[in-house]
């Protein structure tokens, strides 16, 4: 299973991976499309976001994962559609691997098991049963892959259901379109 060593730990008491609303120039009104190409049509001082790091999110869903900003596009293309709990789960997961073993990590796996595995948790994930009381067992003495079995499940939704979708997507398909120059974000 993928790892992004790029990705920066959260602070202990927050899961949820966030996108910076104003970076997607986030409002209550309009879709995401039109969001993302407002932002994109204005001009910044940071990074350019080019065609040939676009195309390269449509070879796999590691790609996208361990791309900065297609981590963030793909994450507001599934908050559009009510489904961001797997990214954000495996992203925490990613996170929650960083900890060293102690009270912390303990505290964490709680805290992830409440917020995703349990039935009817907050942010429930889809993963069968079985799976869901292996981890019951495994947080009691929690190590750094005591959610690696729903981390892979989840991997695998999003590459099957999601992850297509995304590149069939208006989002992704504009956006690959609107990059024949490099684009400022």
């Amino acid at each position: 299973m993928p790892s992004l060593a790029t990705l920066t730990p959260r602070e202990p008491q927050h899961l949820n991976m966030d996108i910076d609303k104003k970076t997607l120039g986030y409002s209550s009104n309009g879709n995401l499309k039109s969001r993302l190409q407002c932002k994109f049509a204005q001009p910044a001082n940071t990074e350019e976001l080019c065609f040939e790091e676009m195309s390269q999110w449509s070879q796999s869903l590691e790609r996208l994962l361990s791309s900065k900003y297609g981590m963030k596009i793909f994450q507001a293309f599934l908050k559009s559609e009510f489904s961001d709990e797997n990214l954000e789960f495996w992203v925490v997961c990613e996170d929650y691997k960083k900890i060293k073993p102690s009270f912390r990590m303990s505290s964490r796996a709680k805290k992830i098991f409440k917020c995703y595995i349990q039935a009817e948790a907050p942010r429930e994930i889809n993963i069968d049963h079985k799976t869901r009381e292996v981890i019951r067992t495994n947080i009691k003495v929690p190590s750094a892959v005591c959610f690696d079995d729903a981390q892979r499940i989840v991997f695998g939704l999003m590459e099957k259901d999601s992850y297509p979708r995304f590149l069939k997507s208006d989002v992704y398909r504009t956006l690959l379109d609107s990059t024949s120059e490099p684009m400022r974000m």
